[in-house]
Formats: C-alpha cells, sequence, structure tokens
C-alpha cells in the first residue's frame, strides 16, 4: 500500500538563490586561495610576465568571491530574524524543545532512521545550528582574510581612497593581536578552510542520507524549494 504524501515549501527562490551564491563563491575562493598559497598550476604558464598576471587574477576573483559571500552572509544574517517564510534563529535558542529536537534528529542520524520522533517536514533544530555554525566560519573567514588583505596596502592607499584601508585596519587588527600577526592569522585563515571544506561534505552526504532514508525527496528543496511530508492516518 502506497503512503499518502503531501507537497511542503521548505525553499524559496531567494534562499534557493543564496544557497548556489554560497557554493560558487565557496568553490572560487577555495581554488583561488589554495593558488594564492601555493601556485599550483605555475609550471603550465609560459613566461614570468604571463605568471604575474596569473597570480592577480586569481587574487581578483578570490577577493570578489569572498567579498560576495559577505554580503549575502549579512543578507542571511536579516533574514535569520526578519524573513516571512522562516526565521531561523527560533531554531538556534537553545530552548526545551529546541534541545529535545536536536537530540531526537541526532539519534535518528546515529540510529540509520531507526529512530524517528520528530517532525522532518519543516527546519529542524540540528541542521539550524548546522547551518549557523558555517556561517560562524564565514565570518572568521572574513576577518582573517580581510586583514591579511589590508596588510598588503602598506601605503593606506586604496583604489577608493584611505579611508577604505583605515576602514579595515579599525576592524581587523585585533585578529593579528590575537592570533600572532600574520603568520598566525594565515594559518587559521588556511585551516578554516580545511574545517568548511569538512561541513560541505557531511552536508552534502546528510541529505542524500535523509533522501535515502525518510524517501520525502530532501536532495530536491536546494533545485525546486519542495519536499514531501508522509501523511498519518488521520490525514488521509
Amino acid at each position: 500500500m502506497y503512503e499518502k504524501l503531501e507537497r511542503v515549501k521548505r525553499m524559496t527562490a531567494t534562499m534557493r538563490i543564496i544557497h548556489w551564491t554560497n557554493v560558487f563563491c565557496i568553490i572560487a575562493a577555495v581554488i583561488t586561495g589554495l593558488y594564492i598559497a601555493h601556485p599550483y598550476y605555475q609550471t603550465l604558464i609560459s613566461t614570468p610576465a604571463a605568471l604575474k598576471y596569473v597570480m592577480a587574477y586569481n587574487r581578483l576573483i578570490h577577493f570578489f568571491a569572498a567579498l560576495l559571500l559577505d554580503v549575502v552572509s549579512i543578507v542571511i544574517f536579516y533574514l535569520y530574524f526578519r524573513s516571512r517564510f522562516e526565521k531561523v534563529y527560533k531554531k538556534v535558542i537553545p530552548t526545551k524543545q529546541n534541545l529535545k529536537e536536536f537530540w531526537e534528529v541526532f539519534l535518528n542520524l546515529i540510529t540509520l532512521n531507526r529512530r524517528k520522533n520528530f517532525d522532518s517536514s519543516h527546519l529542524d533544530s540540528f541542521n539550524a545550528v548546522y547551518f549557523t555554525i558555517l556561517h560562524l566560519l564565514l565570518l572568521w573567514m572574513l576577518f582573517t582574510g580581510f586583514y591579511l588583505y589590508v596588510q598588503g596596502l602598506e601605503s593606506g592607499l586604496s583604489a577608493i581612497g584611505s579611508w577604505w584601508p583605515a576602514l579595515l585596519h579599525l576592524a581587523t587588527d585585533w585578529v593579528g593581536w590575537l592570533l600572532g600577526g600574520q603568520g598566525g592569522v594565515r594559518w587559521w585563515h588556511h585551516f578554516t578552510m580545511w574545517i568548511i571544506l569538512s561541513w560541505v561534505a557531511f552536508h552534502i552526504y546528510y541529505q542524500v542520507w535523509r533522501t535515502i532514508f525518510w524517501k520525502e525527496g530532501d536532495i530536491a528543496i536546494v533545485f525546486g524549494g519542495y519536499k514531501f511530508r508522509k501523511l498519518k492516518k488521520e490525514e488521509v
């Protein structure tokens, strides 16, 4: 006998645009960031003059990918509290109900769906906390990345005036003090990248896992915005 399913909206068009913007920006930032740290395809460049421009373009792409991530993060922060579709902050607050749901989702994962005592048709506390961790990691990348960027502007000037380096120094100099200068900041910037890539790997795994075990079409959420909810007997 077939189970009755109800189509449930889980992501708006804006949320999906934000998701895929994050995806492509992270990919671009990782590829160019690794090159900036260690030019791994410089042997393919024929002349030293061309090599200089390759590094310049990698830095440019890295900067704008990171900048776009920062802008999107500001939008996400706003939507956490002001979204008309779903206010994520309500799921992050450690209330008794949220803690219980977080624990049940975790047990569902480690028991391979043998125990499922929560409603999987909406955002759960486990995923809300997990995504909040990503945004905090991106915020940390913002501070460490802009610290390294402004240290390269030794003259205190930029193409848009001296106010820009001054603002960045004001916002990020504490990072250098905290981490012991450029070497420490560079190490943490690089190390945080690997944490984010680990986050991404588990995120993809978990979405596929939920699609297989729950059979509710979770993988389709980021493409069409919808998933399915299994109706209870009394709802049929």
